[in-house]
């Protein structure tokens, strides 16, 4: 594409691409069959494999830490390369982080069609390397192809402190529901997709999707919380069926209380969703019930709108509320202190929204 002031192509990587960022993940449903039968070699110091749903792998060093290795990448989410670089670094080293643990170290996984010039391809590295940077860790190497569709990412490895490792799948009733950013990111991106942003939406965008969740690694040294996770492409409601039904329990939302970007409710009313939103509510909609109260509409749109390194989600004892709201505080997080919702014991559903 040629702007009318010069002869310079800019490239619009969204164009190039049927999906977005953490959206272009394969459903649930799909997932979840082709992950039915394990595949990992038996190994006494794998403490979460395949077998999980876990955000990465963790392996014990049996020295009282654990190694945390995981790979995430995605298609583009902007159309900016050097802001597609530093969001696809910061949503591969959250997995380190919504495990409790520290980056280490990563590799880059990038695949580039011909038709975009490497200069692109360059720009999408110097992004991923100031995220890198910021989390204090070295882009050590990687692995290039060519393709039909760009996408890029990273594999990262963490380490953590047994103790301080938090999974998924070890929530308990009675634990408060936290998270550090709203949703409805999926809506701001699709309209950036669909063109229809407003210009002042886009630094909003951007800005919030490149955000380190470095809060995790000390999340993991509060001991009452009990379980926690990074919301991506299942959404909101998607990740936190994950730990409800990992953890044997159910889940009730504030449908209130959860903090939205204002600009996605924008959005959503003129129906601006991502394909991926449908897909997931298709995962869910046999396991949550919307009380007549909350708008249904709109909690379709942004319970499963699937974020792209969107904030942690973290289950806690109620005994330890009170750090965690104060770690919250002494990390810009003050919007974020009120919880937005509780596991309980096994209902009939396992969300209920109300």
């Amino acid at each position: 594409m040629k702007t009318a002031e010069s002869d310079a192509t800019i490239y619009r990587l969204t164009e190039y691409s049927h999906g977005a960022g953490c959206g272009c993940k394969i459903s649930p449903k799909v997932l979840k069959d082709i992950l039915s039968e394990s595949f990992s070699y038996p190994d006494g110091n794998l403490i979460v494999g395949n077998s999980d749903s876990d955000d990465a792998a963790v392996y014990d060093l049996q020295n009282g830490n654990a190694l945390i290795s995981t790979t995430d990448f995605f298609t583009p989410i902007v159309d900016d390369a050097f802001a597609f670089g530093k969001i696809a670094a910061a949503n591969a080293i959250s997995d380190i982080y919504a495990m409790g643990g520290t980056p280490l170290l990563s590799v880059a996984i990038l695949g580039w069609p011909e038709k975009i010039p490497s200069s692109e391809a360059k720009k999408v590295m110097a992004g991923a390397r100031e995220i890198c940077a910021q989390a204090k860790i070295s882009m050590a190497g990687g692995h290039s192809i060519e393709s039909v569709e760009p996408f890029f990412g990273l594999a990262v490895n963490g380490l953590v402190a047994l103790e301080n490792l938090k999974r998924n799948n070890t929530a308990k009733a009675g634990d408060l529901i936290f998270i550090t950013q709203p949703v409805g990111i999926g809506i701001l991106a699709t309209a950036q997709k669909r063109k229809v942003i407003a210009d002042e939406d886009v630094p909003i965008l951007m800005s919030e999707l490149s955000k380190l969740n470095s809060i995790g690694e000390r999340v993991g040294k509060i001991k009452e919380a009990s379980a926690m996770t990074d919301i991506t492409g299942f959404g909101l409601a998607g990740h936190l069926l994950e730990i409800a039904e990992g953890s044997g329990l159910s889940a009730v939302l504030d449908y209130a209380k959860i903090p939205v970007y204002e600009r996605a409710r924008h959005y959503l009313k003129d129906k601006v969703m991502p394909d991926a939103t449908y897909r997931n509510w298709n995962n869910l909609d046999k396991k949550i019930e919307i009380a007549p109260t909350v708008d249904f509409m709109e909690a379709f749109g942004l319970l499963p709108d699937p974020q792209t390194n969107g904030g942690l989600m973290i289950a806690i004892a109620p005994e330890g509320e009170d750090k965690l709201i104060e770690l919250f505080r002494q990390n810009g997080l003050g919007d974020f202190v009120h919880p937005i919702g509780r596991f309980t014991e096994k209902q009939e559903k396992t969300i209920l929204v109300q």
